[in-house]
């Protein structure tokens, strides 16, 4: 293991995005949310994913130089068509639209279209709240779930995330989470290391339950809460495919294949003014206080401090410098 820091971690990022083909700002954007989930020890939406993002600029599967067109269609209702690029550099350029939509309105939604996927939600909402907005967000990914009862994949992963701001310029909550009991990628990352996954996380294609990892990628995982999760799954479905324009889970293709038809994925925002009620900043201090009435008690996403450097496996960082050598 070497130790990185995030500088580094960001930088060799954005000079293996930009070797690849990505433009300069795209690329900028892509890395910085590569190293913030670094720094969180996020490494499944992390450098985990460079390799793939290369061959995918090589080959065409993910357009590297596309300005997003950014749309207000209605008072609260921002779009974004990211041209098949990459998610992040299309919410950085619908953020302050959706922004100034919200504050005009009270509420307001940023769809982004025809995009790649955009890993960590948490990335996204955090910086809504960050400009004072509560953020609410979901995404749809390639199919994996089946239905409780079933063993037909239907939808993804569908992630959602949500972040409250602290109404002095940071984050009072945050939590960013799949609808499964797991995500895809610790299950990808337990068969690249050998490993087996606990019994609960997923079925094998007959619909048994299975702790064998490629068991579980040619089967389907679990969702949270049997039909708790499902529903929340099929919440995510519906909005980020039907209000972006992005595809259902079923005609998602495998996100890490090298070649292939672009990702044509959606990712639905909220934008909630918090300023809008007289109560939420007392229902919020309220909330806060009562949590920390007991000890080891903390709002979901506290207690978390950004790392400065991070450990990484000697082998895999020496490929990711090749990346973005020459």
């Amino acid at each position: 293991m070497v130790d990185v820091s995030i500088v580094d971690i960001t930088e060799l990022t954005k000079r293996a995005l930009e070797k690849h083909g990505a433009a300069g700002w795209i690329a900028e954007s892509v890395a910085d949310a590569v190293g913030k989930a670094e720094s969180v020890g996020n490494k499944i939406c992390g450098l985990y994913y460079l390799e793939s993002y290369c061959q995918q600029l090589a080959s065409g599967r993910v357009n590297g130089a596309v300005e997003p067109d950014v749309r207000r269609v209605k008072p609260g209702t921002v779009q974004v068509d990211a041209g098949f690029g990459f998610a992040q550099p299309a919410f950085q350029r619908g953020l302050p639209e959706a922004l100034s939509a919200a504050r005009e309105c009270g509420v307001a939604t940023l769809a982004i279209g025809h995009a790649h996927t955009c890993t960590s939600l948490g990335y996204f909402t955090e910086q809504i709240a960050r400009a004072g907005m509560i953020g609410f967000g979901l995404t749809n990914a390639s199919p994996i779930v089946a239905p409780p009862g079933g063993k037909t994949r239907v939808i993804g992963t569908n992630p959602i995330a949500f972040s409250v701001p602290d109404g002095q310029g940071g984050v009072a909550m945050q939590f960013d989470q799949s609808t499964t009991t797991v995500a895809l990628g610790k299950i990808t990352m337990a068969k690249a290391a050998g490993k087996s996954i606990p019994p609960g996380w997923a079925l094998d294609s007959t619909g048994a339950p299975t702790t064998d990892p490629d068991a579980a990628i040619k089967g389907s995982l679990v969702s949270m809460g049997g039909y708790k999760g499902w529903g929340f799954g099929l919440m995510a479905e519906l909005l980020a495919a039907g209000m972006t324009g992005g595809v259902a889970s079923v005609d998602v293709k495998p996100l890490k294949a090298p070649e292939g038809a672009p990702h044509d994925l959606g990712q639905f925002y909220m934008l909630i003014d918090p300023g809008s009620s007289d109560a939420f900043a007392a229902r919020l201090a309220q909330v806060s206080e009562a949590i920390a009435q007991d000890e080891g008690a903390r709002m979901p996403g506290q207690g978390k401090t950004p790392a400065d450097a991070v450990e990484v496996d000697a082998a895999f960082w020496a490929q990711m410098q090749a990346l973005a050598a020459g």
